[in-house]
């Protein structure tokens, strides 16, 4: 996939109306996710992506403190000029979800599992919980 490809991937997903505003999230989005992931899921989602977007993921230096699903979105509006939570979770969620695609379901789930409870569904996956004993 070409780095146009997976904007164009975006807009269709976030409903954007111009490329330079899936690019905008996209980028963001990027910048955010390259902070949490690590280790050999990183290695792997910076190989299936684009050259452009794997700049972006594998620069980034990992969290001192994973963020929450609620405040990755929130960090993700801010960076974004402070969208309302729900647009900027629209946008978190539009990247993550074709990133999913992108990605597989095999290193989708090894991602979310490495990240807080909350993830899987900014990735567009349910998040199936044990049944109580």
């Amino acid at each position: 996939m070409r780095w146009n490809e997976l904007v164009q991937q975006v807009r269709a997903s976030g409903q954007y109306a111009t490329d330079a505003e899936a690019e905008r999230v996209l980028r963001t989005v990027l910048t955010v996710l390259g902070t949490h992931t690590t280790g050999d899921e990183r290695r792997e989602l910076v190989r299936l992506l684009p050259v452009e977007a794997a700049v972006i993921l594998a620069r980034q230096k990992p969290a001192t403190r994973p963020l929450t699903a609620p405040e990755f979105v929130e960090t993700v509006a801010a960076r974004l000029g402070g969208l309302t939570p729900p647009a900027a979770r629209w946008g978190v969620s539009s990247v993550l979800g074709v990133l999913a695609d992108c990605a597989g379901e095999d290193l989708t789930r090894r991602i979310t599992a490495v990240l807080p409870r909350g993830y899987a569904l900014l990735f567009g996956r349910a998040e199936l919980a044990p049944a109580a004993a």
